[in-house]
């Protein structure tokens, strides 16, 4: 059986292995070799909770070349550039996705390593604001947690889509000229306490029609305060933690729909849509660079361990991204 380089989660941290077997698609995947991989917190997350499991390959998304591919695989073909998602399995020299969940690309069109970081980011961002977050063009949109990658995707979509008015908030302000140049209309420091009213302000005091919330905890109430009546707020990320006093009353009174999204128990059938969804919408965008993600730092697949580090470090703007050697 072929064998490939992998980075498996252990108790002591990423350890690389040249044994692990290859892996080998089913009907409706395809083998993708891997030439680049974007590093998520997720990823570090899930390393962490699957270290006692022998041989789990984290990695959720990346960018290569079909090798093969299922029986039933339709539209794909061997040797065509896509970038791909999955529950796992992108730190790897090969990686299986389903043939639904990748998106096929041109090198003259996007690079590589920028391909590798966009999956997540633009599913993500394009499923919160338009799909879940039922956004209309001329609307009004919140960012919660605008510095982190897939806020940065979220301000860009957003203004792709046609929002008039699209506020981020970051506690460092240092970042605000760069995320103003990314999309943001406005940006806000949500640890000051007026920031709601700042923003209620800017509304002409409605407040915004879509929030896209990427830190939750302690900010909910004041993100209920800065959104319309009949307003929607996304909670895709729990930055800020997991548990908050919660505002019943400011809830029903601006009737909110508050929706909870996550990837982790959404079907294979259920991803596969907002693939389509992202292709059918907002792909032209992607081919001509008008979406794309600045690329904080490049790390060789052998960094992968210093990769974590910087991420954790939280002082990146952009995405990490893990280069594979080419054989």
């Amino acid at each position: 059986m072929p064998t490939m380089r992998a980075a498996i989660a252990t108790a002591e941290g990423i350890a690389f292995h040249d044994d692990v077997p290859r892996p080998v698609p089913g009907d409706h995947e395809v083998l993708v070799k891997v030439a680049a991989a974007g590093v998520n917190r997720a990823d570090i997350g899930t390393a962490k909770a699957t270290a006692t499991s022998p041989f789990t390959i984290v990695g959720q998304e990346w960018a290569g070349e079909i090798v093969e591919m299922g029986k039933n695989v339709k539209g794909l073909k061997k040797g065509e550039t896509v970038m791909c998602f999955g529950r796992s399995g992108g730190y790897a020299e090969y990686a299986v996705a389903d043939a639904g969940w990748v998106m096929p690309f041109k090198t003259s069109d996007i690079k590589m390593e920028q391909a590798g970081v966009l999956p997540l980011a633009l599913m993500t961002a394009h499923d919160a604001l338009k799909t879940r977050g039922q956004l209309q063009s001329g609307q009004k949109v919140l960012v919660q947690g605008a510095s982190s990658a897939v806020g940065i995707m979220t301000l860009q979509v957003a203004r792709a889509l046609g929002a008039s008015v699209v506020a981020g908030t970051s506690r460092d302000e240092s970042k605000y000229p760069r995320l103003t140049a990314l999309g943001a209309t406005l940006m806000l420091n949500s640890s000051k306490p007026d920031w709601a009213d700042t923003l209620l302000k800017a509304t002409d005091g409605k407040g915004v029609d879509v929030v896209v919330d990427f830190v939750s905890g302690p900010t909910v109430n004041d993100s209920m305060k800065a959104t319309n009546v009949l307003g929607h707020i996304v909670n895709v990320g729990r930055l800020g933690g997991g548990t908050a006093n919660f505002n019943f009353d400011l809830h029903a009174a601006r009737r909110i729909n508050y929706i909870g999204v996550t990837f982790r128990t959404r079907t294979i059938e259920e991803v596969r849509e907002i693939f389509s969804e992202v292709r059918n919408d907002i792909w032209g965008a992607v081919e001509s660079r008008k979406l794309q993600l600045p690329i904080d730092k490049v790390f060789s697949f052998a960094e992968i361990g210093k990769a974590f580090e910087h991420m954790e470090a939280n002082k990146h703007l952009g995405k990490i991204v893990l280069s594979m050697p080419v054989a």
